[in-house]
């Protein structure tokens, strides 16, 4: 039986994965900014789901999360970042203070959360830490930029992570989904205070008001779920997940066009080198 911490259980893919993983009978430290929301999950699994408030942002509460569960439950073997928000604005558009907190939620909290269970897990010299992404990383749309630079950055810390503790037998994965039938699309989705009607073509096609998505996206939170769950347990679970037909389309299609480039320019990129003896001949 494993213990798994997941932030952001109160709805979406955090509530179908918390399900998920106690129907299989898992622990799961459950938290939410609001635990009423996560009640009807506790008293269906009163033995195994602890609920616990969270803020993400908050370091004192994410020490309490972690202190908690580890008592309850003796550790925690899987953290699930998957707690965050989006944001709709032009880069020229956001207020410093809406980017703050954007940053606050989709990075520095996320980041907060595995520098707190990192220290048992090295002790143990076992554990899985995984950071939920987007395809919006590999791959940013108008409006989108200050959303896709959090998830980008962590992306980056996550890489970086993998590469310090695998030799320690902890293991990150980063989760890319394309669109899913959640409430990313509505009640997360912040939009910028300020628009600047220039941008009225390209971000203002996305903003908030103009997003007809919400409700029709391809992809199943349950079946998401269900897939995180059954790749952790693999021992070949790969670093990077992509899920859905829709991110494999998107990402496949931006990864071979940086390719294409890279091959394109490289005989231009190569002449910064320092001359080599030949050439000095």
């Amino acid at each position: 039986m494993s213990t798994w911490l997941i932030t952001g259980a109160s709805s979406g893919l955090g509530a179908a994965l918390a399900r998920t993983v106690l129907d299989q009978g898992d622990n799961a430290v459950v938290t939410a900014r609001n635990t009423e929301h996560l009640q009807e999950l506790v008293d269906a699994y009163p033995h195994t789901a602890l609920a616990m408030a969270l803020e993400i942002s908050d370091h004192d509460q994410v020490v309490t999360a972690v202190q908690a569960g580890t008592e309850r439950f003796g550790g925690i073997d899987v953290l699930v970042n998957n707690a965050g928000h989006g944001y709709r604005a032009a880069v020229e558009e956001a207020s410093v203070g809406e980017v703050d907190e954007l940053f606050a939620t989709n990075f520095f909290g996320p980041v907060d959360l595995i520098k707190q269970v990192l220290p048992q897990m090295r002790e143990r010299r076992a554990g899985t830490i995984i950071n939920v992404s987007s395809i919006g990383a590999p791959r940013s749309n108008p409006a989108s930029g200050y959303y896709t630079a959090t998830k980008a950055a962590l992306e980056g810390v996550s890489d970086a992570l993998n590469r310090e503790v695998s030799p320690l037998g902890i293991r990150v994965m980063v989760i890319e989904p394309g669109a899913f039938r959640t409430d990313f699309s509505g009640r997360s989705l912040k939009p910028s205070q300020t628009v600047i009607e220039d941008y009225a073509e390209t971000a203002g096609k996305r903003r908030k008001e103009n997003d007809t998505t919400n409700g029709t996206q391809p992809g199943d939170p349950a079946r998401a779920a269900q897939t995180i769950v059954d790749t952790v347990q693999r021992k070949d679970a790969p670093f990077r997940l992509l899920l859905g037909s829709d991110a494999v389309s998107i990402v496949s299609e931006e990864l071979q066009g940086r390719l294409d480039e890279i091959t394109e320019w490289a005989p231009l990129s190569v002449t910064t080198d320092f001359p080599t003896s030949e050439e000095h001949a």
